[in-house]
């Protein structure tokens, strides 16, 4: 090991987490200083800041007028079950899965709520048959495979004049991908992903579809108090307009601020994908020259640009699994990639953050010390 060569250039920032994500490069403390610490989040300074969030989050992901949008406790994941719950059980139901949260969804669903789902999965790296979907039915599904590396690539798949709901899981996919909301009637992520906000706090956004059934279709089962998206068998407004169901943490709300201040000098959208694409780019060049690695995404038009999923491919690899880790334990021993571990229940590899908050060159000096840590625990086997 002592033999090979480090690289001479390190990342400056070697934050490749696939959530919590590296935070705008611009970013420090200082940002934080206006946060409306110490007041009721239903003050005004409070209800403006969170309604200044609802507001950006619309501005910069191009989000329809009559769309509704929420900021909701427990991340994603709360965001996610707060919609199974709500929403599900007025018609059949199908639900699709690549990856483990997609997996999570399918087991709420069927164990836990005991609906008689359709349940289509596909193996890490693969989708599953979207020809096949009956949108008669409503329709789960993850945009973007985070624990896989493997998205859909597009919505024409999904059908204009569907019966029923679709509802997505876009937590890796929101800021990076785009997002046709035509086609989406509940969207769900959360800030700590794409845009390296805080953790703990979820966006739930509702097509005027999704509100029609929330007042008109009453669950047979109980919903907890912080799942309640209705009183009276009328939407609550006042969720989506920053009165939070629960207490939301103003100096979590100050950071998704200045995140979205951040994607707008970058061009917002159009500027946060090219800048995703442009790191997964540097990826794709590296894996293209070697012939022991390879995506886990089997189909390059599926390849996320976000959760970036390596797989080794070399037949000098032994157990995959200790392989894997001991790489990823080098290149953090080193302090050039924290976190590119592949998720527990994916196949053994790496997953490197290729989002719009990481830097093009840190991605660009990070591959080299892919080269060297690989070589050298093929060295030390």
């Amino acid at each position: 090991m002592t033999d090979i060569a480090q690289p001479a250039t390190r990342p400056a920032n070697p934050r490749f987490s696939s959530g919590p994500c590296a935070k705008p490069p611009t970013w420090n403390l200082d940002a934080l200083a206006d946060a409306a610490l110490g007041r009721s989040h239903r003050a005004a300074i409070g209800k403006d800041k969170l309604k200044a969030a609802i507001e950006g989050t619309r501005e910069v992901l191009g989000i329809p007028a009559d769309y509704k949008i929420g900021i909701v406790p427990a991340s994603d994941t709360g965001a996610v079950e707060m919609a199974l719950w709500s929403l599900l059980g007025a018609r059949g139901v199908e639900m699709l899965a690549w990856e483990s949260f997609g997996s999570g969804w399918v087991t709420d669903v069927v164990k836990q709520l005991k609906i008689d789902a359709v349940a289509k999965t596909a193996d890490y790296g693969q989708l599953p048959d979207l020809a096949s979907v009956d949108f008669a039915n409503d329709v789960v599904f993850t945009w973007n495979g985070t624990t896989s590396g493997v998205r859909v690539p597009n919505g024409d798949w999904i059908a204009d004049d569907r019966e029923g709901l679709t509802i997505c899981d876009a937590t890796s996919a929101a800021f990076a991908m785009d997002l046709p909301w035509d086609k989406l009637d509940v969207t769900t992520f959360s800030w700590q992903k794409v845009l390296g906000g805080e953790a703990a706090h979820g966006i739930l956004i509702l097509s005027p579809r999704a509100v029609e059934r929330l007042e008109s279709y009453t669950p047979a089962w109980p919903l907890p108090k912080i799942f309640r998206l209705t009183k009276g068998g009328k939407l609550i407004e006042g969720i989506f307009t920053g009165a939070t169901i629960n207490t939301p943490s103003m100096l979590a709300v100050e950071d998704y601020l200045f995140a979205l201040d951040w994607a707008r000098s970058v061009g917002g959208l159009e500027g946060l994908i090219h800048r995703a694409d442009a790191n997964t780019k540097a990826v794709a060049d590296f894996v293209e020259m070697r012939d022991w690695v390879d995506f886990l995404a089997e189909d390059a038009t599926t390849l996320s640009n976000t959760s970036v999923c390596l797989k080794f491919t070399d037949d000098r690899i032994k157990d995959g699994a200790t392989f894997a880790k001991a790489v990823a334990k080098r290149l953090e021993a080193e302090g050039v990639a924290l976190d590119v571990g592949a998720y527990r229940d994916a196949p053994a590899g790496l997953r490197i953050w290729c989002g719009g908050t990481v830097e093009t060159s840190d991605v660009e000096a990070l591959m080299p010390w892919l080269d060297w840590a690989f070589n050298a625990e093929i060295a030390a086997q």
